[in-house]
């Protein structure tokens, strides 16, 4: 799923217009402290506070293309920011577009701007989609795995607040996919996908998920130990880490 968070004077204008460009399904979440999410049939699919949007978005995420998200500026995604008076460097989410009115923005650009945005990917989509593959039928094990930001190694160790990956954009999706495409090979083992998550996660969030449908369960175990252990190892993705006393570049993952 995509998201985008739309900021500003006509932000609910400007997302009725992008949710009509749209193709696929969409979720909208109108402008109010407690949010709301709902399909465009009008059937409301999620309720949550802004604390809880990362929770919000994973629910929706396997059943949605595209979330449009109105007037919350503090939301970790896509933005798009209306008026004079709202300084892109406000925002953590990357600013797909500025402009004065909802009509001055192009949008062809913004959709295919956010077409090319970092999705929102969860574990469960990820199922979805090996359940949904042509072995799926002869498969009879489903193994994951899913790594997240430890927030201390031990009970001494200064807190870690939260990591900022980056990536060399497309290498690296190219290297996985040709990983999950070698895995696939292998006798027994349907469909491999896995998927890792770039900018600022904080400690408790999910990082990576490596998701392997197989015909028995040890095939599948082994498939996805081997492939984490491939991603970390082979697939150019930098990790710097931000504790409560500093922050540094980690150049040997753990």
């Amino acid at each position: 799923m995509r998201p985008i968070s739309i900021v500003g004077d006509g932000a609910s204008e400007l997302a009725r217009r992008l949710a009509a460009r749209l193709d696929g399904r969409v979720a909208q979440r109108p402008e109010a402290d407690t949010a709301l999410a709902f399909d465009g049939d009008g059937n409301w699919t999620g309720r949550g506070t802004i604390e809880e949007f990362d929770d919000l978005l994973d629910g929706l995420a396997p059943e949605h293309d595209y979330l449009l998200a109105v007037g919350e500026s503090r939301l970790r995604v896509p933005a798009v920011l209306l008026g004079p008076n709202l300084d892109p460097e406000s925002v953590p989410g990357t600013v797909l577009a500025t402009a004065a009115t909802p009509d001055a923005v192009d949008l062809d650009g913004l959709v295919a701007d956010l077409d090319a945005a970092e999705p929102w990917i969860t574990r469960e989509t990820l199922v979805r989609r090996v359940e949904a593959s042509a072995g799926a039928d002869r498969s009879g094990a489903i193994a994951t795995f899913t790594g997240r930001v430890r927030a201390r190694n031990g009970l001494d160790d200064d807190r870690t607040t939260h990591l900022a990956f980056e990536k060399y954009e497309g290498v690296a999706e190219e290297r996985m996919d040709a990983i999950a495409g070698e895995l696939t090979d292998r006798d027994s083992v349907f469909d491999v996908r896995m998927y890792h998550r770039t900018g600022v996660i904080e400690a408790g969030e999910d990082i990576v998920f490596v998701v392997v449908l197989a015909g028995h369960r040890r095939e599948a175990f082994r498939t996805v130990e081997d492939g984490i252990d491939r991603l970390k190892d082979e697939v150019p993705i930098f990790k710097k880490e931000a504790t409560e006393s500093e922050t540094f570049w980690v150049h040997r993952r753990d």
